[in-house]
């Protein structure tokens, strides 16, 4: 039987409502059951590439499950908690085992329908999982803050967001070029030795237009760390290092981001935090400051797993939101994250 014979999806198509409905769970008619409801998200994804950036794929899952249940494809998804709320849950896509769940509480009377997707974007598995179970995985009980904020590329391919360091920082830059052959990129900064945000525009606008290998869609962390040992050689350092802390290339304190979507996520501090960059002092005395650091933001496109960039913006943190907007307005976004067992989709197996 095929998901347009099941007897919900009838039913829900005769009835003519949008998800947004609210009709009463149990409902012999409307309500479509756990088991019922994996089938059918599955079955309407089949065959879907769900490889996509973030928020296009949500947009399309959620289509897809709409039309999957019978339910008309509204213009828009409103902001609701949960998103599907004539059903009672919310969709999930995961490419790992780390459930992220942003913004919001999970709620032991909702429904959360998961789907786990292969490295060629087909989506294998669904599981509908009860908001109380799915809070006992949640170990710890903690949301994970994360500043965020969106860029808009424009006409001009490289862009100095501001033309001097902060004053904090003036007076430990370099009086002559430097030479970053003979250093470390993750070594402490030396006073003296530091390039201006100037001279650094000049050495990584020549990168726009270069390309690297893409190591696929879900690989932000490998992407990121090539563009950064491509950083690494366009400075003449000898060797890549990276200890995955704030800033990438500590010895010049340069914060590099690739953009292939407009959301840039920040981490757990805001570019123009004025509280300082753990310990790091230079002369023993002048505290570095989050805000002191320099941003290279990298947009770019992929195509043929190939990642090619197309724009630099470089910037202060004291400077980074006269470019770039808050996202959404908000501060801050906080999610649960939430590892799922290996066995997760064994447990209730569909076919």
């Amino acid at each position: 039987m095929t998901t347009g014979d099941n007897a919900y999806v009838l039913a829900i198509r005769k009835w003519g409502k949008l998800i947004s409905e609210p009709i009463a769970i149990g409902d012999s008619t409307l309500w479509i059951p756990d088991h019922e409801l994996e089938l059918l998200a599955l079955e309407g994804l089949r065959g879907v590439d769900v490889r996509l950036p973030q928020r296009t794929r949500a947009k399309l899952v959620r289509q897809k499950i709409c039309e999957a249940l019978g339910y008309p494809i509204p213009k828009s998804f409103p902001r609701t908690r949960p998103r599907f709320i004539g059903q009672n849950f919310d969709s999930f896509v995961q490419l790992r085992d780390n459930l992220q769940v942003w913004n919001a509480e999970i709620l032991p009377s909702q429904r959360y329908l998961i789907l786990r997707a292969s490295e060629d974007g087909a989506i294998t598995s669904a599981r509908v999982i009860g908001g109380a179970a799915l809070a006992l995985m949640d170990k710890t009980g903690t949301l994970t803050q994360k500043y965020q904020a969106s860029v808009t590329p424009g006409e001009a391919r490289c862009e100095l967001v501001v033309a001097e360091d902060t004053a904090n920082l003036k007076p430990l830059l370099s009086r002559s070029e430097v030479n970053c052959f003979l250093r470390i990129p993750t070594e402490e900064p030396v006073a003296g030795e530091l390039c201006s945000i100037q001279a650094l525009f000049r050495t990584l606008s020549p990168l726009v237009g270069r390309s690297f290998e893409d190591a696929g869609h879900g690989q932000e962390r490998v992407r990121g760390g090539a563009l950064h040992e491509l950083v690494c050689q366009e400075m003449g350092y000898p060797t890549f290092s990276d200890n995955g802390q704030l800033p990438d290339i500590l010895d010049q304190l340069l914060e590099v981001k690739l953009q292939l979507a407009r959301t840039i996520d920040l981490g757990l501090v805001c570019p123009d935090s004025q509280l300082p960059l753990s310990d790091t002092a230079l002369a023993g005395v002048q505290k570095i400051r989050h805000c002191d650091l320099r941003y290279a933001v990298f947009c770019g496109t992929s195509y043929r797993k190939r990642v090619t960039l197309t724009h630099l913006f470089l910037t202060t943190g004291e400077a980074f939101f006269s470019k770039f907007k808050r996202f959404e307005g908000k501060v801050v976004n906080r999610k649960i994250q939430i590892p799922l067992p290996k066995n997760f989709f064994d447990q209730r197996k569909t076919r």
